[in-house]
């Protein structure tokens, strides 16, 4: 996002003082000149031990992200790869689920989710979420006014990844709100037990799915995953219920944020909007550039198996490093005016889904989803407005808002 639509401070002189595990640093600073300073004053930031928490580094750099993310050999994501975890001593999903899985057993792993997630499923897919995302945005657009956030994106990812699951659509409006605890508080008064209580309830759910699917098996990634073998046996009951919480869980939050953030973006470039809606630039690329503008998660994390060093800054086994990919995207070494959105950026390399042996497999879905709205908005609409003040979700995880007034002029 190129607003910081909640700040209210200045940020400090001294970049150190900052705490980058603390959610609200990044509702009280503007993103954007927090990343540009890092990037050109403390690239490497050695974020300090807080509140009985270790301390953890920050790399902020396209190139040294790129680094972290090739050298799996030195830093694993099998003691957890986001900063929720890691600060309090590793994943206990480790070497099960497949986002925090190295080595030989997470390509095993992956090779299970390529098959459930095959072409020809996502070609199924594909179309289903462009005709949901068309009823859901020509309605905005015959009614005028609504919350996207609420009224349309919030409908969109989790419908399409707890229909590839087999989730009843009578169950997928709970699993939205856990999901939404889980990892981002959209409500300042959740707290970090309120979080870990909606985590435990999605996967106890998925526990009592999988049983269900056993006693009646039918079509769906979680029967794919039931039937499926890694390295000759097949998966645990366990393993299939956490690699069904990491689907829901990335499925859901990265793309409703990217949506929403994504309208917020087009209001604030009416140009761009113009240009996009009458067709002077596709879609396809149109996708990639708010995809790198948004960035809706903000770092992932790794530990250092050995003692390295990333640009000259020695680094300490069992050190934990964060990558930044939201300051990646906007790198003014790698992007050309990083801080302005341009539609027709070509090539647009960005970070957005990682990269490395833990590329997001859940990329190509998160690409058809915004390119589906995007169409939707250009099909239906003519002109979007604000109509109230955008609310941010509170995370040190994922960026986004979790309200959007808007007003549609149909077309």
């Amino acid at each position: 996002m190129s607003k910081n639509l909640n700040v209210i401070a200045e940020l400090p002189a001294d970049l150190l003082s900052l705490d980058l595990a603390d959610p609200q640093t990044f509702l009280r600073y503007d993103q954007g000149e927090l990343w540009r300073r890092m990037r050109a004053e403390h690239p490497v930031f050695w974020n300090a031990p807080r509140d009985g928490r270790p301390g953890f580094w920050a790399v902020t750099r396209y190139d040294d992200v790129m680094y972290v993310y090739r050298e799996t050999s030195t830093f694993a994501s099998s003691r957890g790869n986001v900063l929720t975890t890691l600060l309090h001593g590793g994943d206990s999903a480790a070497g099960k689920m497949l986002a925090v899985t190295d080595g030989s057993r997470h390509r095993e792993l992956r090779k299970v989710f390529l098959k459930a997630l095959s072409p020809r499923v996502m070609s199924t897919v594909a179309e289903q979420v462009r005709e949901n995302t068309e009823s859901l945005v020509r309605r905005a657009a015959e009614v005028g006014s609504c919350d996207f956030a609420q009224d349309v994106a919030e409908k969109i990812p989790i419908r399409t990844i707890c229909d590839l699951l087999g989730v009843p659509r009578a169950d997928q409006g709970e699993l939205l709100i856990l999901t939404k605890k889980a990892l981002s508080a959209d409500d300042e008064d959740i707290t970090a037990f309120d979080s870990t209580v909606a985590r435990s309830e999605i996967l106890v759910y998925f526990s009592n799915l999988l049983e269900e699917f056993r006693k009646n098996p039918r079509e769906g990634v979680i029967g794919t995953f039931a039937d499926a073998q890694a390295s000759g046996v097949a998966l645990s009951n366990e393993e299939i219920v956490l690699n069904c919480y990491s689907l829901i869980i990335g499925g859901d939050d990265t793309s409703r944020l990217s949506m929403i953030s994504s309208i917020a973006a087009l209001v604030e470039h009416p140009a761009q909007w113009a240009a996009l809606s009458s067709g002077r630039i596709d879609s396809r690329t149109a996708t990639e550039e708010l995809l790198r503008w948004t960035t809706p998660a903000m770092h992932f994390g790794r530990t250092t198996l050995h003692d390295t060093n990333v640009s000259g800054q020695a680094i300490n086994q069992g050190d934990i490093v964060t990558l930044w990919n939201v300051s990646a995207n906007r790198d003014e070494a790698v992007f050309a005016s990083p801080d302005v959105l341009d539609l027709s950026r070509s090539p647009n390399r960005h970070l957005t889904f990682g990269y490395g042996p833990h590329f997001c497999l859940g990329a190509e879905l998160g690409r058809i989803e915004v390119r589906a709205m995007l169409d939707a908005l250009c099909r239906f609409t003519a002109d979007i407005a604000l109509t109230g003040t955008p609310k941010r979700v509170r995370s040190n995880l994922l960026s986004g808002i979790s309200s959007l007034p808007v007003k549609f002029t149909p077309r």
